[in-house]
């Protein structure tokens, strides 16, 4: 079903472009908070080596903020949802198994954090590690992907659907009849394996090898400001080698994608690609900045340079998906999801499609308008956010203040030695307790 066919006037176009807006800030400060935690999983063994007291400095400066962070991803997705749940719906199918390996890697990061430290075995505690270095991974490489794809742009989910259980109706369609012709005869298990496998393109596996390096990067960057002795040293030598490598392969995923993707989006005109170089620039420029800074033994801007590096890399994304919310038609049916993505037919063809399924006798409509909720739920959400989000914000900025102390491993007590001293200690004292108090119930 086609949401969203009652709510066209003004009113309801600013609240969609109000959400559209605040889904991107959420996305914002997902990875920016989140882009140093993954980064800091991956760094572990390398940074970390064989030293538990070094890896356990690593894990502590993120320990206690980490699900916090994530709740960034779970508000987008929410909001997502219930601001625009047809796209929310179409990015499941399209996305199914992307999302699901993010999925598995964060369940993989929550075990490694908590099931960490308990056991005192170097063994244990270096396979949680490494179990928290390939979730990082998998959760970043698998978002740079995603959000490549949507500058590279995604098959419209619906026009797929219907070409597949209604091709007698979409063949008489016009500009519906190539693409029934093209999908009419597959199953949706074909449809489900090439819509996967179309998804990594060289642009898009530029996109995620480019947001594994930046979050490298963010997370030496977070390092060398929360940490001392050799994790600190290390963390900047880190740093100074990563951070102009993220900046080349922004400058790379900038200039391939603005110069041949998503350059026809109805919704944006000219001033779209304009404001696109402009942004991409910036976030190249910053992250360029956070290298000679962190150069200059100035680790916090450093680490502000990185940050906003991947702030304008999301805002570049938003600008180019503005109206079309990434989604396009196939240049070439016959290719089937292996073919180029143009924006230029979208709206057409999306309002073709509801012409042809649901009665509806509009014109061409973009997807952030048919996608969207009505009115009033946008409107409660607005009231709601308003509301909810600086009460979040303030509990976010206290919790950084109270962990805002360095770490040094002279604290950190020697794995398999204090600790396991300490828990025999612990179970001989519990062990006496009982003891003492079956000795009293028996006489009494």
């Amino acid at each position: 079903m086609l949401i969203g066919m009652d709510a066209f006037d003004l009113s309801s176009a600013a609240l969609q472009g109000l959400w559209f807006v605040l889904i991107g800030v959420l996305w914002v400060g997902f990875f920016f908070l989140e882009g140093f935690d993954f980064g800091i999983g991956m760094l572990i063994p390398f940074i970390g080596g064989k030293s538990d007291a070094k890896r356990r400095v690593m894990v502590n400066t993120v320990g206690p903020l980490w699900g916090g962070n994530e709740v960034w991803l779970l508000t987008a997705g929410g909001a997502t949802f219930a601001a625009f749940p047809t796209w929310y719906s179409n990015l499941f199918s399209i996305l199914y198994l992307p999302l699901f390996l993010v999925l598995v890697g964060l369940i993989a990061r929550g075990i490694s954090f908590e099931y960490r430290s308990m056991n005192p075995g170097t063994k244990w505690r270096n396979n949680f590690d490494s179990l928290n270095m390939i979730g990082s991974f998998i959760v970043t490489l698998v978002l740079g992907v995603g959000f490549a794809n949507f500058v590279r742009g995604v098959p419209v989910n619906t026009m797929t659907q219907y070409a597949t259980l209604k091709p007698d109706v979409l063949s008489t369609v016009d500009p519906l009849a190539p693409y029934a012709a093209a999908f009419g005869g597959l199953s949706q298990g074909d449809i489900f394996l090439h819509r996967f496998l179309g998804l990594f393109s060289g642009y898009a596996l530029l996109g995620g090898v480019m947001l594994v390096v930046l979050f490298l990067a963010h997370g030496a960057q977070y390092l060398s400001i929360k940490t001392m002795d050799e994790v600190g040293a290390s963390a900047r030598k880190a740093a100074d080698v990563l951070t102009p490598i993220a900046a080349v392969l922004m400058l790379a995923f900038v200039l391939w994608g603005t110069a041949a993707y998503s350059t026809d989006n109805p919704n944006t005109g000219s001033w779209g690609n304009v404001v696109r170089w402009i942004v991409g620039i910036v976030s190249i420029v910053v992250i360029a900045a956070g290298w000679f800074l962190g150069k200059k033994g100035r680790p916090g801007l450093a680490f502000i340079g990185t940050g906003l590096g991947i702030g304008t890399w999301v805002i570049y994304t938003w600008v180019t998906i503005y109206g079309s919310l990434g989604i396009g038609v196939q240049a070439d049916p016959t290719k089937l999801f292996f073919s180029p993505i143009k924006m230029g037919a979208v709206n057409t063809v999306l309002g073709a499609v509801g012409n042809a399924t649901t009665g509806w006798a509009g014109g061409p409509v973009s997807p952030m308008t048919l996608f969207a909720s009505s009115e009033m739920t946008l409107g409660l959400m607005r009231t709601f956010a308003f509301i909810l989000v600086p009460i979040v914000l303030v509990y976010i900025i206290w919790a950084y203040w109270v962990f805002r102390k360095r770490l040094n491993t002279v604290n950190i007590p020697v794995s398999g030695t204090i600790s396991q001293t300490s828990v025999d200690a612990a179970n001989a004292s519990a062990s006496a307790t009982v003891q003492e108090a079956v000795t009293k119930a028996a006489t009494s």
